[in-house]
């Protein structure tokens, strides 16, 4: 799948908007569910959006630390964990509550898509580039992202 692709996706499945039905995801059936649930809705989110990015970020594993020193399930770096006040970016509540608040700042600036190129590459290089930057990791991130969460749409694990 192409990433200039992706937005078309997106609006057709309804990601930062998901359909009533959708806003309500059984919380016992995916990790951390009831957390997820929690922060997307304060934050309008597709709470199997946000399933997605924590199976991509961390495998669900609240301990995770990337090679670039991203922290916890959805891998927060130190600095946009301090941004967000997030002082435990280990603590699934916390870590959680941040990632889907910065999402949620993202997608307001740029849109799904965007977004999530901006939650892994950096908002300022996706300004810089004016769109998803040509990083292979990112064009994969995406890309990933998005497929976990057609895959939980449809039944399946995200990944």
């Amino acid at each position: 799948m192409r990433v200039s692709v992706l937005p078309a996706l997106c609006a057709s499945l309804g990601v930062l908007h998901p359909p009533p039905a959708l806003a309500q995801p059984p919380a016992a059936e995916l990790p951390y569910g009831e957390l997820v649930a929690e922060a997307a809705a304060r934050y309008r989110v597709d709470p199997l959006l946000v399933h997605a990015m924590i199976a991509v970020e961390s495998e669900h594993r609240p301990d995770a630390v990337s090679a670039d020193g991203a922290q916890g399930l959805m891998q927060l770096m130190p600095r946009t964990a301090r941004m967000l006040g997030v002082s435990d970016p280990f603590d699934p509540r916390a870590n959680v509550e941040g990632g889907v608040a910065y999402l949620r700042r993202l997608a307001d600036e740029f849109g799904t898509v965007l977004a999530l190129a901006a939650y892994n590459a950096g908002p300022g290089v996706v300004r810089e580039h004016g769109g998803v930057p040509p990083f292979p990791e990112t064009h994969g991130y995406v890309r990933s992202v998005l497929l976990g969460l057609i895959r939980l749409r449809a039944g399946f694990p995200a990944r």
